[in-house]
């Protein structure tokens, strides 16, 4: 298989189905896209039924290229990333992975412009990311999320207001970004650094102002990290966390317990924002953002030095400053449910507290003069158990 062949299928995979979001190309099934959360085949020209191992590790090589990091990432830990442009039509960002001896490969779609804050229709609350100086920014949910796009929104925005020397670090990097008033400086790990604390200590001695981190991976990327925000730069980054909590909690786990005191008082010093993210169906097609939005104030910065308590946690924190703009994903929830977005269903299934949840939509329900229980099919007996005789006991219904 040679680019161009690659290319045509590539690009009829796309035009197969409306918002294809990923392409997976796995052994004994027919090339698949996901579009709307969901996987469908697509039929090519020639047809191919069934992908072989030969077919797949042809399309990883082309897609690898010449790229030695890539290829010895792959043979040592089976598997490495990559990012491919199919012309000016559209980029992707490509995982290779060994499985049961064979390759498969996934592409996620990249947009090749980058949306704005008010496009993504995001909390007005995150325009105020872009104006911070100084500290540390996490964008935090699970692959697929969206982390990437909102962090690229709140680059364009500090690109469009700040003449500003930016350094990225991304692997691979993703969205393109032209400079504006600011100077963008992109690094690719594997061509340009070979591991995100080696090239964030270097982005250190290259005077940027805003430095963004694709991933905190390991204590030495939080560690150089934390010292970059303390001597002031605006550091941003990613984790794999569910929650502004959980995100507190995996950054002390990666120390061991003689070090997590030290850190919780620079984390709390330095941390401005957390934002987490979820992807949920949406009525009309497509998928809805739910945010939740932790910033910066004396309770998150005792909760994060001396941990959560009772009636101190982060959620409760959250709750008390939602005049402030932040929320928790049960707010996110039923305002989507309250404005028609989202199903009860999947309100219930996204949020954090079933409970509380559940008892919001009925309050709602309530307020539009709807029925939230269904009384009519209640009975109760009269008279006590019923005798010897087997005489079925008088029942009475409830109107």
């Amino acid at each position: 298989m040679r680019r161009p062949e690659l290319d045509q299928i590539l690009t009829t995979m796309l035009a197969s189905q409306p918002e294809v979001s990923d392409l997976l190309f796995t052994s004994d099934r027919p090339p698949q896209v996901e579009a709307y959360g969901e996987l469908k085949p697509v039929a090519l020209d020639p047809p191919i039924e069934k992908l072989t191992p030969f077919q797949i590790e042809a399309i990883a090589m082309n897609i690898i290229g010449d790229n030695l990091w890539q290829i010895e990432d792959l043979l040592r830990h089976g598997s490495c990333d990559a990012s491919y442009a199919l012309s000016d039509q559209a980029r992707f960002r490509v995982n290779v992975f060994s499985q049961r001896g064979n390759y498969s490969i996934v592409c996620r779609q990249l947009n090749t412009k980058i949306p704005t804050l008010d496009q993504l229709k995001l909390p007005e609350t995150l325009k105020l990311i872009p104006r911070e100086k100084t500290g540390l920014v996490l964008v935090t949910g699970a692959t697929g999320s969206g982390k990437s796009t909102t962090l690229a929104a709140i680059l364009s925005e500090i690109n469009r207001d700040k003449a500003v020397h930016i350094v990225t670090l991304e692997d691979p990097v993703e969205y393109l970004h032209v400079h504006d008033r600011a100077t963008f400086n992109q690094r690719e790990m594997g061509i340009d650094f070979d591991s995100y604390a080696n090239g964030l200590r270097a982005a250190l001695r290259q005077a940027p102002k805003v430095i963004l981190v694709g991933e905190m991976r390991d204590q030495e990327t939080v560690k150089i990290a934390l010292s970059a925000a303390e001597t002031g730069h605006l550091v941003l980054s990613t984790l794999h966390t569910i929650n502004a909590g959980e995100t507190v909690n995996r950054i002390l786990g990666m120390f061991e317990p003689e070090e997590q005191e030290q850190i919780r008082i620079r984390l709390s010093d330095s941390l401005r924002w957390v934002v987490s993210q979820r992807l949920c169906p949406r009525i009309s097609g497509g998928r809805h953002a739910l945010i939740e939005i932790m910033g910066s104030n004396l309770r998150t910065q005792e909760a994060i030095r001396l941990g959560e308590s009772e009636g101190k946690t982060f959620y409760e924190i959250i709750e008390a400053s939602y005049t402030f703009g932040w929320r928790h994903f049960d707010h996110a929830c039923l305002e989507s449910y309250e404005h028609g977005l989202i199903t009860e269903d999947n309100a219930l299934l996204y949020c954090t507290k079933r409970s509380v949840v559940s008892r919001g939509i009925d309050n709602q329900k309530k307020a539009r003069g709807e029925v939230t229980t269904d009384l009519s099919a209640l009975r109760m007996r009269s008279g006590g158990q019923s005798g010897g005789s087997g005489e079925k006991p008088p029942t009475l219904k409830f109107k």
